[in-house]
């Protein structure tokens, strides 16, 4: 049994996890706003859950989570 494994992840890779749990939260919450605004008939927060710019930035923000985890990851793999 190895005794010198560290389970101390690096600065960046907590972030980016963090970032991620949030991010994932987020999207949980526009569904759930999406599901009870179609229920209740309210047309206008429908819309702005499915507008194109609300997902662009979505995208562009798993993007950037994405590159978060790889550059944690190649840093990790560095040291």
């Amino acid at each position: 049994m190895k005794t010198n494994l560290q389970d101390d992840y690096n600065l960046l890779f907590k972030f980016a996890v963090k970032g991620l749990k949030y991010f994932v939260l987020a999207l949980v919450g526009f569904a759930i706003a999406y599901v009870i605004s179609t229920v209740l008939n309210v047309v206008p927060i429908a819309q702005i859950l499915l507008s194109s710019i609300l997902w662009q930035w979505m995208m562009r923000i798993a993007v950037f989570i994405f590159c978060l985890f790889a550059i944690a990851i190649i840093l990790d793999s560095w040291r």
